[in-house]
């Protein structure tokens, strides 16, 4: 990687941990808060690519780790990586990893509008949404006990949320790429 490469992993990871002072929304009989830093998976996957974005979701866990409050609601802590939420936040590195990687291959300049935001739409519905959930949910059957259909019944009153995070993030990763375009210049 170079300088810029890891300069723009480290800025994506204090972005993820401004996104984690947006204060988390339980959902009832689920040990899983609806939090903002998900959407940083959507974010850094399609504004700085695959490599990036997964580079900074990994420093972030490492930070998680050594024990730093940048997890919403203050939390950090090798108690809260092998909690119920610890395949979900293991989960975003690869989640980026997956939807920086079809954004690579999705969004190019040049393209109308219409192609790049479908094409970033689906990298985050697919790498922020998908790939997160199929790290999370096994994870929290196991720690938190309950049988794996109940997870996936339970998972979805978060994808409603999670549908406006995509958009979100589509719409941000747009404007990046037509005001300051850094997804073409991969690591």
């Amino acid at each position: 990687m170079t300088t810029r490469d890891i300069v723009l992993a480290a800025l994506f990871t204090a972005i993820i941990t401004v996104l984690g002072f947006i204060p988390p929304v339980p959902i009832p009989m689920l040990p899983v808060p609806i939090t903002a830093q998900s959407m940083g998976v959507m974010l850094a996957g399609c504004i700085i690519g695959a490599k990036r974005g997964a580079a900074a979701y990994a420093l972030l866990v490492v930070l998680v780790a050594v024990g730093l409050p940048v997890l919403s609601g203050g939390r950090g802590g090798l108690n809260v990586l092998m909690g119920p939420t610890g395949g979900y936040i293991f989960g975003w590195i690869i989640g980026t990893f997956v939807t920086g990687f079809l954004a690579e291959k999705l969004v190019r300049e040049g393209q109308s509008a219409a192609k790049q935001t479908a094409g970033f739409f689906l990298a985050s519905i697919v790498g922020g949404i998908g790939v997160v959930y199929l790290c999370g949910m096994p994870w929290l059957s196991v720690a938190a006990g309950t049988p794996f259909d109940k997870v996936v019944l339970g998972s979805l009153a978060f994808i409603p949320g999670d549908l406006v995070k995509a958009a979100i993030a589509t719409l941000a990763a747009r404007a990046v790429l037509v005001g300051y375009p850094l997804l073409p210049a991969r690591a």
